[in-house]
Protein backbone atom coordinates (compact mmCIF):
# COMPACT_ATOMS: atom_id res chain seq x y z
CA UNK A 1 0.00 0.00 0.00
CA UNK A 2 1.55 3.36 -1.02
CA UNK A 3 2.45 5.89 1.62
CA UNK A 4 -0.11 8.73 1.75
CA UNK A 5 2.59 11.41 1.35
CA UNK A 6 4.07 9.68 -1.69
CA UNK A 7 0.65 9.51 -3.32
CA UNK A 8 0.37 13.31 -3.02
CA UNK A 9 3.52 13.79 -5.10
CA UNK A 10 6.07 13.96 -2.29
CA UNK A 11 9.26 12.09 -2.96
CA UNK A 12 11.46 10.25 -0.57
CA UNK A 13 14.38 12.57 0.30
CA UNK A 14 16.85 9.68 0.13
CA UNK A 15 15.66 8.69 -3.34
CA UNK A 16 15.82 12.32 -4.49
CA UNK A 17 19.37 12.61 -3.12
CA UNK A 18 20.39 9.36 -4.78
CA UNK A 19 19.08 10.56 -8.14
CA UNK A 20 20.90 13.89 -7.73
CA UNK A 21 24.31 12.28 -7.21
CA UNK A 22 23.92 9.08 -9.22
CA UNK A 23 26.76 8.50 -11.61
CA UNK A 24 30.29 7.28 -11.28
CA UNK A 25 32.03 10.66 -11.16
CA UNK A 26 29.64 13.29 -9.78
CA UNK A 27 30.84 13.28 -6.18
CA UNK A 28 34.48 13.34 -7.26
CA UNK A 29 33.85 16.22 -9.67
CA UNK A 30 32.19 18.20 -6.91
CA UNK A 31 35.04 17.42 -4.51
CA UNK A 32 37.58 18.72 -7.06
CA UNK A 33 35.56 21.92 -7.52
CA UNK A 34 35.48 22.69 -3.78
CA UNK A 35 38.77 24.58 -4.08
CA UNK A 36 37.60 26.81 -6.91
CA UNK A 37 36.80 26.86 -10.63
CA UNK A 38 38.34 24.25 -12.91
CA UNK A 39 38.55 23.85 -16.65
CA UNK A 40 37.43 20.67 -18.38
CA UNK A 41 40.97 19.25 -18.69
CA UNK A 42 41.72 19.94 -15.03
CA UNK A 43 38.56 18.12 -13.98
CA UNK A 44 39.41 15.21 -16.26
CA UNK A 45 42.96 14.85 -14.93
CA UNK A 46 41.67 15.18 -11.35
CA UNK A 47 39.37 12.22 -11.89
CA UNK A 48 42.29 10.08 -13.05
CA UNK A 49 44.49 10.99 -10.07
CA UNK A 50 44.77 8.28 -7.46
CA UNK A 51 43.11 5.52 -9.48
CA UNK A 52 45.78 2.96 -10.19
CA UNK A 53 45.00 0.86 -13.23
CA UNK A 54 41.87 2.78 -14.15
CA UNK A 55 40.95 3.50 -17.72
CA UNK A 56 40.68 7.12 -18.81
CA UNK A 57 37.26 8.67 -18.55
CA UNK A 58 35.59 8.99 -21.93
CA UNK A 59 34.98 12.64 -22.90
CA UNK A 60 31.32 11.87 -23.57
CA UNK A 61 30.89 10.44 -20.05
CA UNK A 62 32.55 13.44 -18.41
CA UNK A 63 30.46 15.85 -20.50
CA UNK A 64 27.29 13.99 -19.50
CA UNK A 65 28.19 14.15 -15.80
CA UNK A 66 29.01 17.87 -16.03
CA UNK A 67 25.75 18.62 -17.84
CA UNK A 68 23.75 16.68 -15.25
CA UNK A 69 25.44 18.51 -12.37
CA UNK A 70 24.73 21.85 -14.07
CA UNK A 71 21.10 20.87 -14.75
CA UNK A 72 20.64 20.00 -11.07
CA UNK A 73 22.03 23.39 -10.03
CA UNK A 74 25.08 22.02 -8.23
CA UNK A 75 27.64 23.51 -10.63
CA UNK A 76 27.66 26.26 -13.22
CA UNK A 77 29.38 26.39 -16.57
CA UNK A 78 31.00 29.62 -17.72
CA UNK A 79 31.87 29.88 -21.41
CA UNK A 80 34.31 32.71 -22.10
CA UNK A 81 33.41 32.74 -25.82
CA UNK A 82 37.01 32.67 -26.98
CA UNK A 83 38.95 30.75 -29.60
CA UNK A 84 40.30 28.30 -28.60
CA UNK A 85 37.32 27.60 -26.36
CA UNK A 86 37.72 28.35 -22.67
CA UNK A 87 35.09 26.94 -20.31
CA UNK A 88 35.19 26.85 -16.53
CA UNK A 89 33.06 24.95 -14.06
CA UNK A 90 32.43 26.05 -10.50
CA UNK A 91 30.20 25.10 -7.62
CA UNK A 92 27.02 27.08 -7.18
CA UNK A 93 25.83 28.12 -3.73
CA UNK A 94 23.75 24.94 -3.69
CA UNK A 95 26.83 22.91 -4.65
CA UNK A 96 28.94 24.57 -1.96
CA UNK A 97 26.32 23.66 0.63
CA UNK A 98 26.72 20.04 -0.48
CA UNK A 99 30.49 19.84 0.17
CA UNK A 100 30.12 19.06 3.91
CA UNK A 101 27.99 16.07 2.92
CA UNK A 102 30.69 14.84 0.52
CA UNK A 103 33.31 15.43 3.23
CA UNK A 104 31.27 13.33 5.68
CA UNK A 105 31.04 10.53 3.10
CA UNK A 106 34.79 10.81 2.52
CA UNK A 107 35.53 10.64 6.26
CA UNK A 108 33.24 7.67 6.79
CA UNK A 109 34.77 5.84 3.84
CA UNK A 110 38.35 6.54 4.94
CA UNK A 111 37.64 5.19 8.42
CA UNK A 112 35.92 2.06 7.24
CA UNK A 113 38.34 1.33 4.41
CA UNK A 114 41.30 1.69 6.80
CA UNK A 115 39.66 -0.76 9.21
CA UNK A 116 38.96 -3.25 6.42
CA UNK A 117 42.56 -3.02 5.20
CA UNK A 118 43.86 -3.64 8.74
CA UNK A 119 41.52 -6.63 9.14
CA UNK A 120 42.70 -8.13 5.85
CA UNK A 121 46.35 -7.68 6.82
CA UNK A 122 45.85 -9.35 10.22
Amino acid sequence: MPNRKESRGHRCPVAAFQKLISGKYKLRIMWDLKDGPRRYGEIRSGLLRGLAGSAEIAPRVLSRELKALAASGLIERKDFGTVPPKVEYRLTRKGQSFIPVVDAIRGWSAGHLARETEELAA
